[in-house]
């Protein structure tokens, strides 16, 4: 097998399989009944709630390849006025009512939701106009999002790359899970689609751009490490396969992206 193959593969394999897949949906299906159901007030209630994130980008990595890997949820209550913490502890509430024999806390800015397939990550919300939402950015204040303005651009951005960004985006994921989590995974995905990828023709060459143009300039040393790593083993490749040793060559993408 080359290292094109093999990442190719790889990149197949680190998706969600049709029976993760069956599970989620039916659990969001779960949570949306329940969240209706616990819910009622009228005028203190919802006004809406829906998936967002990398599962609806198809980015999303399985538990197996990404121990933090979740469906982010957003929950928009209808009346506003209160601080972010008093809608979080109303999510907290209501999911040790209805799943008190799951793992539940608070990770700010969310509420976390464990079962044992899937992790959630519900994040309350008010509704500000079109698409833009507040959301907590810490107990105290808030901040304006679009949940699904990335999802278009990276859209675009795969058809016009071949389709080969998404997969991509999976592998440096992958790298990142497997490396103690070196960069925000949402922050690390936005950058990727932000590359140019001249002269990349495979998913191979995709790849290595983006860890070609990685800097280990973090404020962390621990960070810096992992890239200057995953740098020095792609050189490695580029030296093996300059030298006609594609067993070697192989051995080493191995290193960058585990089995």
């Amino acid at each position: 097998m080359s290292v094109l193959s093999y990442l190719q593969s790889r990149a197949s394999s680190a998706v969600l399989t049709v029976d993760e897949n069956a599970s989620i949906i039916t659990s969001i299906t779960n949570l949306k009944n329940k969240l209706d159901a616990y819910f009622t007030t009228a005028g203190n209630g919802l006004s809406s709630h829906f998936r967002f994130g990398s599962s609806t980008r198809s980015t999303i990595l399985p538990r197996v390849d990404d121990a933090r890997s979740d469906i982010d949820y957003m929950i928009v209550f209808e009346k506003g006025g209160h601080s972010p913490q008093t809608y979080l502890d109303r999510l907290k509430r209501f999911v040790e009512a209805k799943y008190s024999r799951s793992e539940i806390y608070q990770d700010h800015p969310t509420i976390v939701l464990e079962l044992n397939h899937i992790k959630f990550d519900l994040v309350p919300a008010l509704h500000q106009y079109g698409t833009i939402y507040r959301i907590p950015s810490s107990t105290t204040n808030r901040q304006d999002t679009n949940p699904s303005d990335f999802n278009s651009t990276l859209e675009t951005v795969n058809k016009n790359h071949n389709y080969l960004i998404k997969p991509t985006v999976i592998l440096a994921k992958f790298w990142n899970a497997s490396n103690g989590y070196v960069f925000d995974s949402y922050g690390f995905e936005k950058w990727i689609a932000n590359r140019a990828f001249w002269l990349c023709n495979n998913q191979k060459d995709f790849i290595f751009h983006v860890f070609d143009n990685l800097y280990a300039d973090e404020s962390t040393q621990w960070r810096n490490d992992k890239i200057n790593r995953a740098k020095q083993i792609i050189a490695n490749i580029k030296d093996y396969e300059r030298r006609d040793m594609p067993i070697s060559a192989e051995n080493e993408s191995k290193k960058l992206i585990p089995e």
